[in-house]
Parts: C-alpha cells; structure tokens; sequence
C-alpha cells in the first residue's frame, strides 16, 4: 500500500534546523519539505534556495494557515513557540517544536492544553541530545542496580561560551527572546530525569557576572538579563540529593556532565564530541570507561518518530507535551528559587 505524502512547514530554518531537521525530514520516503519562513523575507531567501524549497512566506501564520502544510517544524526562537504551536494546532496542523518549550511554564502549559483539544494531531517537542547515544547503556546499568541505592546527583554544565564580554549579546542571554532557563539547565536537566526520580524541593541561586554586552547593529550596550552564573540544590525522590552548577563564564570550565553515585558503584557521563560512561564498583581501584556495543548505541531519530507518530506507526517518546512541561516546571522553580530567595516544592 503507497504511503500517503506527508508535506513539512519550517517557521525558523536556524543552525539546529540545518544541521538536524532539514536532513532528517529529507532522507525520509514520502516526506517534502514544501514551505519556509524565516526572519527576514533574505534569509528566507536564502534557505528556499539551498534547499530548494518551492515555497516562500513572509509570515509564519501564513504558513501554518496554507492548506498545502500538514505538519509544521518550528525551530525559531523560544519568543516564538507558544504562539505558532498553538495556531499550527488550531489550523489542524501536526507539530514539532524546537527545545526549549516555551519561555515560561505558563506558555508550555498553553501549549499543552492547545494538544489535548486536538488528540488526533502529533504534537512533539525536539528533546535534548545529550544521552542519546549512550542513554539505553546508562538505563542498563541501573536497571540492573549497578549502583545500588542512588544516593547522589551531581549535573554539571560549565564552560567559557560568554566569558569573553566584548562578544555581543546572544539571544540566550535576553529573556524576553529565552525565557526562564539557565544556560544548559534545562536540556542537562532533561537528560538526567530519563534516569532518577523526580525532584521534590530546591533551592537555586545566581548572577549574571557580566552585566552589559554590545549590540552592534545598534551601535550599543544592553543588559544580559539571564544568569550566566548558577547553583540549585536539589532534593529528590528517595532522599536522594543533587548539586547543579552552571556557568558561561568558567575559563577552562569542565563542560557538560552528569555524576551519579550509589551506595555500590559510580557512574559519570561526559558529554562533548561523543558521549563517554565511566563507571566504577565496589571493590575497584579506580574507574574505567565502559564499552558500549554497537547494538547499544543510541541515536537521533526526531524526525523519523514525527513521522512515524503522525502515520500511526509509533508514539512519540523523545518528548510529548506532557514530558516537556515537567522539564518547564522545573526551569520556572529554580527561577522562583533565584528571584525570591527560597526554596520551591514541586510540583508547582
């Protein structure tokens, strides 16, 4: 039986649409990439052309309103995403939306009340890349109580990508454009729940350590209004405790990783040009880095679960509606936490 053509609408072709979605959607059978809208009617253009794209937009309602889209991929900036995923939805169109969810939990829960008033449609948000590929050798390990009792959590994100104050302002760094969360907190946060119990209390606190950054085309300073500076204690499940450090501003920071530590064993995941599991056991000198065969190997397959959960073939894992707005309900406590000096009971 011939599978039905399943048409795509790109709201925000940026570097991850590029580099992941653009690619994805295309070595899939029966899927067209037939529209594009990007920021500017150029870059717009631009994109149409490199990829050869048959239809341009001046606007993203535009596109998810034409009647020649079935599903949107939305891939601008988080000030974005609530607005298109609630009017793709509305216009009967499946969605996948870029991480983060939203800017804030209220626009992730809008999101997710817009979903379940349109059951029949796939609304999916693009999960976070870190553990993919080692996730299934990491969830192994503790389901076979490699551990022993989760005692700790440590989940680091440090690195020097905004020490350098003389860059311009990032969008990252503006939280009318980012929203609520923290660097790499959110999408390291993501990771880490596919593997320990939710957390129950917290407490966070920071800074933004470099108050002003350039904006070129402007021919000015503006304030960052994100924190590139970070802590949050966590008290988990289980009594299980937890230390998040993040920070944009750590010379020869140690980058991206998550700890876990047992009552019998220790496992620590590095994220960087690939993803290494270092694990050690009682009775061990030291720790050493386990192999991961080929067949327990992970892999980014976004795209292909869209389209798979849009033809009935699959349901969405990597994440529905549901998952992402915990991951919100998270973001939005630590910043509760850092505003008001106090610490926050989930859930919200």
């Amino acid at each position: 039986m011939a599978v039905e053509k399943i048409r795509i609408g790109i709201i925000g072709a940026g570097a991850n649409t590029r580099l992941r979605h653009i690619p994805g959607f295309r070595a899939l059978k029966n899927v067209e990439i037939v529209g594009v809208v990007n920021r500017t009617p150029q870059s717009t253009a631009r994109v149409a052309q490199e990829y050869g794209i048959p239809q341009q937009f001046s606007d993203w309602r535009q596109l998810v309103e034409s009647p020649d889209i079935d599903a949107v991929m939305i891939g601008a900036w988080p000030n974005l995403h609530c607005g298109a995923t609630v009017a793709a939805l509305e216009s009967g169109k499946h969605v996948l939306c870029e991480a983060r969810m939203s800017r804030n939990l209220g626009e992730a829960r809008q999101m997710l009340e817009a979903s379940k008033a349109r059951p029949e449609l796939v609304a999916q948000i693009v999960p976070s890349p870190y553990g993919l590929a080692c996730g299934p050798a990491v969830s192994q390990l503790l389901s076979s109580h490699y551990l022993g009792t989760l005692r700790e959590v440590i989940v680091i994100g440090a690195d020097d990508q905004f020490w350098d104050y003389s860059k311009p302002l990032h969008w990252r760094q503006d939280e009318k454009i980012s929203g609520k969360n923290v660097l790499s907190l959110g999408i390291l946060h993501e990771t880490l729940m596919r593997w320990v119990p939710p957390i129950k209390k917290l407490y966070a606190q920071g800074t933004v350590v470099e108050e002003t950054r350039p904006v070129p085309e402007e021919s000015r300073m503006a304030n960052c209004t994100v924190p590139d500076n970070l802590q949050v204690v966590a008290q988990f499940e289980n009594n299980i405790r937890g230390i998040y450090h993040m920070s944009g501003v750590a010379m020869f920071g140690p980058g991206k990783q998550i700890h876990l530590y047992g009552s019998r064993g220790t496992i620590r995941i590095y994220f960087g040009e690939r993803e290494r599991v270092m694990i050690g056991h009682s009775g061990e000198a030291a720790m050493h880095e386990a192999t991961i065969p080929d067949d327990m190997l992970g892999r980014w397959r976004v795209e292909e679960e869209f389209i798979g959960a849009i033809r009935g073939t699959e349901s969405v894992k990597l994440n529905d509606f549901a998952t992402a707005v915990k991951s919100m309900e998270f973001v939005e406590a630590v910043a509760v936490s850092r505003a008001e000096d106090r610490s926050v009971t989930l859930p919200l």
